[in-house]
């Protein structure tokens, strides 16, 4: 293996933290804007860009690790695959959670209850990100996968 394609494989597990830390930073712009009462009115258009690119992002990370990522990692370690489908299930889970909170996004709810929401989609994102980030790291710093990252990770 050459240095460059060391590199390129170790990339993928620094990529994987990147994109997860730019996903907790939209979340953190976002519950500051319902903090501030940006939302005591009807949603203001900002609260309402910053939601809808969190929830975008958000999705569009699983929907790349369901189709990309966890495909290629289960066929190079197949004993990962229990992990995967937790995985995938918290995807799931996340995704309703996100469904909610643009419900309420889109109905003009108070802060506190997009506060809520969103308190409810940062304990589930951070738990999986961790979880994620432990088992997968190591798994990714090795993989094999050619790829665009946005991708396999999503736009961000």
């Amino acid at each position: 293996m050459t240095e460059g394609e060391k590199t390129r494989l170790i990339a993928w597990s620094r990529e994987m933290r990147a994109v997860h830390e730019r996903l907790r930073e939209a979340l953190r712009v976002t519950r500051a804007a319902v903090d501030d009462g940006e939302a005591a009115e009807p949603a203001t258009r900002d609260l309402l860009l910053f939601c809808h690119g969190f929830c975008a992002a958000l999705t569009g990370h699983h929907e790349g690790e369901d189709r990309e990522l966890f495909p290629a990692i289960a066929a190079a370690h197949p004993g990962l695959r229990e992990t995967l489908r937790r995985l995938e299930q918290d995807h799931s889970m996340i995704a309703h959670l996100l469904t909610g909170v643009q419900a309420a996004v889109d109905r003009a709810a108070s802060p506190a209850e997009l506060g809520r929401h969103l308190e409810g989609i940062a304990a589930i994102m951070e738990s999986h990100f961790r979880y994620e980030e432990r088992r997968l790291l190591t798994v990714l710093e090795t993989l094999t996968l050619d790829a665009a990252p946005h991708d396999v990770l999503g736009p961000l």
